[in-house]
């Protein structure tokens, strides 16, 4: 696993894992700024990842960040809702 990455250029956090046949496959968000807000569009996981927690692991990933770094995220992509619902953990950095 890599760490998580704001490729601000390209509006995206991307997050390397390990597949399981061990070769290094990417899950990322897409998103758009207002303000301090960061808005989830879409969130996607290589299809060699599905199934193995990637997604999820990365999400933990980047709501964490999102604390660290004082932001909000707002998702609109529905994998990105569904898991801010499972984790009330993170109801401070809901936008």
């Amino acid at each position: 696993m890599t760490d998580l990455r704001d490729v601000r250029a390209d509006q995206r956090f991307e997050q390397g894992f390990s597949d399981p046949a061990g070769q290094l496959r990417t899950v990322f968000a897409d998103y758009a700024v207002q303000g301090n807000t960061r808005v989830i569009l879409h969130v996607e996981a290589d299809p060699a990842l599905r199934g193995t927690g990637a997604a999820g692991q990365f999400m933990q990933a980047l709501a964490e960040h999102a604390r660290a770094e004082g932001l909000k995220l707002a998702p609109r992509c529905s994998y990105a809702v569904a898991w801010l619902k499972r984790h009330p953990a993170f109801d401070d950095i809901k936008g």
